[in-house]
């Protein structure tokens, strides 16, 4: 069994510990105690050094704890050290997920089903989706926690105890705690900072609808400062290209996508009644074959909607078969006096599509387009 010392102390960088048994190349080594903690309850591993070689991965194997090294490790007597700026960004990203989470609850009756912290943000599904205003209002409330610096405590009871946590355990025997005072009680086994004031300022990025729950995308400390940096850069850019100023810059790009989706959809519809234009002249220069049925073949870069109204168009006259041929895919269209069921040729020239008598389309082999 391996003595987590991060269970106690979520500070403690340095530690001593002997090798208790190691895989064969001696690559991934199990110690009698460790501060490296392990992936586990959606929080990464630390990584460090164990005997001054790199610890590229931490596993939790139960009662024990694997260490996976860059090289072999032979002394039995060594010393580690973890990487602090990972350990502790984890630290801020996992307590304000508790912080978070509490004040979710506590707020909107919103419980947490799941965490995940990522190498750039991290996330949790609420089983209930909120509007915008009530992310805006957890996330002040959460910040209003922070600036509190309420103690973050860690503490050890029996699970036959009434825990008062605010998400049952099934673990049983003794159960690890995080507290924030006057808040939240956990089962959790992460590290975690002394204090809200250590969470840093917490942002909420991002929602999206996800199984019927609510994920939301947050950052801590330093990460929500880069990111908040960023966003403003990337607005202020925005800003510049428009002449405004920042406050300005949303409604006038709403202005200018609003002008451009009419500049769309005028092209697009002037550009439907030119490939129609297209058909009717293609229909007038083509003449009927020894069967009476006007036919042409062509071949497109793709299937677009401008080549099916050309299609249209051209087989709205009287007996008049229109083929499209793209790189990999087929269009058949047909007029309905033509004696030609589009979608029964398309199947004979092994499309494979659908579509109804009078156009179908679909893909073909490379071998039957040549």
């Amino acid at each position: 069994m391996t003595d987590r010392l991060y269970y106690n102390d979520s500070y403690l960088t340095e530690f001593r510990a002997r090798v208790i048994e190691s895989s064969p190349d001696l690559r991934r080594v199990y110690l009698d105690r460790t501060a490296f903690y392990p992936t586990s309850g959606g929080q990464p591993f630390d990584i460090g050094t164990l005997g001054g070689v790199r610890v590229s991965e931490v596993v939790d194997e139960d009662t024990r704890v694997a260490h996976v090294l860059d090289a072999p490790l032979a002394e039995t007597e060594i010393s580690g050290v973890i990487d602090w700026h990972r350990r502790f960004d984890h630290m801020q990203q996992h307590t304000g997920q508790h912080l978070l989470s509490a004040v979710l609850i506590d707020l909107f009756d919103a419980p947490t089903v799941s965490f995940h912290l990522g190498a750039e943000s991290s996330n949790i599904e609420v089983s209930r989706l909120l509007e915008p205003e009530q992310i805006r209002k957890a996330e002040h409330r959460a910040n209003e926690v922070v600036y509190e610096n309420r103690p973050v405590d860690v503490s050890f009871r029996d699970s036959a105890e009434d825990l008062g946590l605010r998400k049952p355990t099934d673990r049983e025997g003794v159960i690890r705690i995080v507290s924030i005072q006057d808040l939240d009680r956990s089962a959790c086994g992460g590290t975690h900072v002394r204090a809200t004031g250590e969470i840093g300022s917490l942002l909420i990025r991002k929602q999206e609808k996800i199984r019927g729950n609510l994920r939301i995308e947050f950052l801590c400390g330093m990460r929500a400062v880069t990111r908040a940096r960023a966003d403003f850069e990337a607005l202020s850019a925005i800003g510049r290209s428009f002449s405004s100023t920042l406050d300005e810059t949303p409604d006038l790009v709403a202005a200018q996508l609003e002008k451009f989706q009419e500049s769309d959809r005028v092209r697009r519809r002037l550009s439907t009644e030119l490939a129609q234009a297209r058909g009717r002249e293609l229909y007038a220069q083509t003449a009927p074959g020894p069967d009476g049925v006007r036919t042409v073949q062509q071949r497109v870069d793709s299937l677009s909607d401008d080549v099916r109204a050309e299609a249209q168009s051209f087989t709205a006259g009287e007996k008049s078969v229109f083929i499209a041929l793209a790189e990999n895919s087929i269009l058949v269209a047909a007029s309905k006096d033509s004696g030609i069921d589009a979608k029964e040729i398309l199947l004979k020239a092994g499309g494979r599509g659908g579509g109804s008598s009078t156009m179908a389309q679909g893909r073909l082999d490379a071998k039957t387009i040549r």
